[in-house]
């Protein structure tokens, strides 16, 4: 349970896809107000499958997910939220500023309208000078931080990310961490990243969501009680940090332990 405000919670929801596999079953989860929650688990748990739902790409077929602070307007979309993907997706004929025009464009708003808004973005992510560069000219960090950008133009209050970094050598990964972080501080909006890293999990995360498959579910939840900004006091070689990663270790295998019995 989140110790903050809510600001969405899944109750009981599970997610049949039409071959009959049972994706998820009676997940259940309360997602707090400018939290940092990583979904941790093997291959198969349904953690893609989770934000995908959030993201209203897919329907669930049972429970039901409830937005506390903000409606979900006719249609369903939401505009207060955002999904960054494992690969950047952009778009290679068009500049970085473009690329991260894009959702405003398809929004309605004219570039003048919307210059101040890419900018900033940019800027958030370190790249102010590389606006009239294309996608064939920049690093794989540089991609990925494009495509954060580009979700972060709307302002959204729920950011969704899905492995961004699991292509990325270790220290664009760890750069990319602590600027995230830094943003996420800095901006007070909510994140759910989908991770395979018990070490990156317990880096970046306020809590951390345990996830098994056959089908789907929670089971278990790890509060990393550790004040941020935590690239500062060398928090990732310390005892504590370790003593978290333990713990979260432990947790994994007897999720893994759980799968064997059932094989």
């Amino acid at each position: 349970m989140s110790a903050s405000a809510p600001l969405v919670s899944l109750r009981s929801v599970s997610k049949r896809f039409p071959n009959g596999t049972l994706a998820l079953q009676d997940m259940t989860l309360d997602v707090g107000d400018h939290e940092f929650i990583s979904f941790l688990g093997p291959s198969g748990c349904g953690k893609s499958t989770a934000l995908r739902l959030m993201a209203g790409l897919t329907r669930n077929t049972g429970g039901e997910l409830v937005w506390h602070q903000a409606p979900t307007p006719a249609g369903g979309e939401r505009r207060d939220l955002g999904f960054v993907f494992q690969e950047p997706t952009l778009m290679p004929w068009a500049t970085v500023f473009d690329n991260v025009f894009l959702p405003m464009r398809l929004a309605g708003m004219s570039r003048g309208e919307a210059d101040a808004k890419v900018r900033h973005a940019l800027e958030m992510v370190g790249l102010s000078r590389f606006a009239s560069v294309y996608p064939r000219e920049l690093s794989g960090g540089m991609k990925m931080r494009v495509s954060i950008a580009r979700t972060l133009v709307t302002q959204p209050r729920l950011l969704l990310m899905d492995e961004p970094f699991a292509a990325l050598d270790e220290m664009t990964r760890s750069k990319l961490n602590n600027d995230l972080l830094a943003i996420w501080k800095e901006h007070r909006f909510t994140i759910i990243f989908v991770t395979h890293s018990v070490y990156e999990s317990v880096y970046l995360s306020d809590r951390i969501v345990v996830m098994a498959p056959r089908p789907g579910r929670v089971v278990d939840q790890i509060h990393i009680d550790e004040p941020y900004p935590r690239n500062a006091g060398d928090f990732h070689v310390s005892e504590r940090y370790n003593a978290h990663v333990v713990r979260v270790q432990k947790a994994l295998h007897a999720t893994l332990d759980g799968m064997a019995i059932d094989h």
